[in-house]
């Protein structure tokens, strides 16, 4: 089977982020299991603009992001280069997997794999709700609302992304909605910390507005009225051009001795820092599955995440971590973070939750399980497709 998974751009520093992640590790699962899994995309802020032909391992197509509409940053990037080719490549896919978003590339991609017929799975990542934006509104009205009522399938996520989807072309009914949640391949459990080395606290994911990075320099206070020696390591491209202001807010409070910020990282050290911290922190009060946090618990590093986040149930309900209340602007978030990254440098609560988060990944979120539910789906919708127009919808899921 051959399969294309279109998503809007890739970057050497990953500036995109968490669907871009999601779709290589999608694509390697698949490789991994015989299907031919391809990625197409935007490329941009390569040297000399040299583009590369795989990422990670991952065959991709990619084409230069032009900046047409600059203020609506990556919505407003597209290339004519990538649309011009576009019908002959999903002619030849057997499943076409968008990672959709309002914007100028998996949004014309999909509308166009509808009209010619082809297999189309889109996945949103938590991006596509019902919202009062009169430019969303306007693309909602020319093509979105379309294309998810057309799809063969619709991956969510929670219920809560179904639901918020299934919103925006209220009342008429979405395509078939699956769920699909984010895998990590297994790792080794991690070495508990050591005597003699001072616990690390680790912040990695964009730097910017919606992750709230600045939760996470304001629990540094709190910890170090306990542990005067802890670390805290700011990690992650920084897409909000916020981390000058982060590493200031440190020396406003008097604790810039103790944040590092070492910009973006590659897979091999992402998980590197991973193993060397002694708590995950991922402050965003909306995020619908973070890859990031999955990854950390892959390690068995325990986690602190807002109780708004799309993990947070499993991670309450497996012991992972803790969860703690924010909102956004609330003065009291960093300090509850703080005290919940308190609990967790405790050395047998610390132990316990390590040990939950490394069979938590393990049990509910390895990509092997997670490529095998998908293959199904593909296999659902490609005999939907060849069976005509006059297919019976499938029961949605849960």
């Amino acid at each position: 089977m051959k399969v294309l998974h279109i998503v809007t751009l890739h970057t050497p520093t990953h500036d995109f982020g968490g669907p871009t992640r999601v779709a290589l590790n999608l694509c390697r699962g698949l490789r991994a299991k015989g299907e031919q899994a391809a990625l197409v995309a935007l490329g941009d802020n390569f040297p000399a603009g040299r583009l590369p032909r795989s990422v990670d391992g991952v065959p991709a197509r990619l084409f230069q992001a032009r900046h047409v509409l600059p203020r609506f940053e990556v919505s407003g990037i597209t290339s004519p280069a990538l649309l011009a080719a576009a019908p002959r490549m999903l002619r030849s896919a057997d499943v076409v997997h968008v990672h959709l978003m309002r914007d100028l590339i998996t949004l014309p991609v999909a509308m166009l794999a509808a009209r010619l017929g082809r297999p189309l799975v889109l996945q949103t990542h938590g991006m596509i709700d019902p919202t009062r934006n009169r430019v969303a509104q306007a693309v909602d009205v020319l093509g979105l609302r379309r294309v998810l009522k057309e799809a063969d399938a619709v991956l969510h996520l929670t219920p809560q992304e179904r639901e918020l989807t299934e919103a925006v072309v209220a009342p008429d009914p979405m395509g078939p909605a699956y769920r699909l949640v984010n895998g990590v391949a297994p790792q080794p459990m991690r070495e508990p910390g050591g005597a003699g080395r001072p616990p690390t606290v680790l912040y990695c994911a964009r730097v910017q507005e919606g992750k709230r990075p600045q939760d996470f320099v304001g629990a540094i206070p709190t910890v170090l009225d306990k542990h005067p020696d802890a670390r805290f390591v700011l990690a992650g491209p920084d897409t909000g051009a916020l981390a000058d202001d982060m590493l200031a807010l440190a020396r406003s409070l008097g604790v810039g001795h103790a944040l590092e910020y070492i910009g973006a990282l590659d897979r091999t050290g992402v998980i590197a820092r991973l193993r060397a911290a002694d708590v995950y922190v991922l402050p965003s009060i909306k995020d619908a599955f973070s890859v990031s946090v999955l990854e950390a618990l892959s390690v068995g590093l325990p986690v602190v995440v807002t109780r708004t986040s799309g993990l947070a149930p499993d991670v309450a309900a497996a012991g992972a971590g803790r969860l703690v209340d924010s909102a956004p602007d609330d003065p009291r978030n960093g300090a509850r973070i703080g005290r919940a990254v308190l609990e967790l440098l405790d050395p047998g609560a610390g132990a316990a939750a390590s040990r939950a988060a490394w069979r938590l990944a393990r049990e509910s979120f390895t990509l092997d399980a997670v490529v095998d539910t998908l293959r199904e789906i593909y296999g659902a919708v490609c005999g939907r497709v060849s069976a005509g127009p006059s297919r019976p919808t499938p029961p949605r899921a849960p």
